[in-house]
Order: C-alpha cells, then sequence, then structure tokens
C-alpha cells in the first residue's frame, strides 16, 4: 500500500511538471526530480519509472543524460560521501 501511494504521489508530481511524455524536456524533467525529492520520492526510483516510458519521450538520449547528471549531483550515487567526525 505504502508503495501504491508513492506512485501516485509521483504521477501527480509528473501531471504537474511535464504533463504528458511527449512534453518530457531537459528543463521539465528537472523540475519533476526536484519536486519528487521534496516529496521525499526517490529520484532513482522516479528515473527508473520514466525510463520505462523512454519510447513515448521525443528528446529521451537528452532527458536521460540530463536526469543522470542531476541524480548524481544531488544524491550520493555517483559521489563519495565524506563523514566528519570530530573526537
Amino acid at each position: 500500500m505504502a508503495n501504491e501511494n508513492i506512485q501516485m504521489k509521483m504521477e501527480n508530481i509528473w501531471q504537474d511538471t511535464c504533463g504528458s511524455w511527449g512534453n518530457c524536456t531537459e528543463t521539465t524533467i528537472q523540475s519533476f526530480l526536484e519536486k519528487s525529492e521534496e516529496s521525499n520520492i526517490d529520484p532513482q526510483y522516479c528515473m527508473s519509472w520514466v525510463e520505462q516510458h523512454k519510447a513515448q519521450i521525443p528528446e529521451w538520449d537528452t532527458v536521460s543524460k540530463v536526469s543522470l547528471e542531476w541524480v548524481n549531483q544531488h544524491t550520493s550515487t555517483g559521489s563519495p560521501i565524506s563523514i566528519k567526525e570530530d573526537y
């Protein structure tokens, strides 16, 4: 049930930011990822869902590249995590 709520929330964000697969651009995908992250939805989960529809996205190569860069900049994936502790 929790996954269904996350899916519905993500799809609502998709409607608000992109509106349709044909309207998915490098700008709208970043907005979608930002709003998803603000709603505590994993951007990688979102991109996995979006990628399932890549055949319907006109500029998929560009959208994919921009979204991968965004995910790498905003999540720990792709960048080392540094933890500094004072003893």
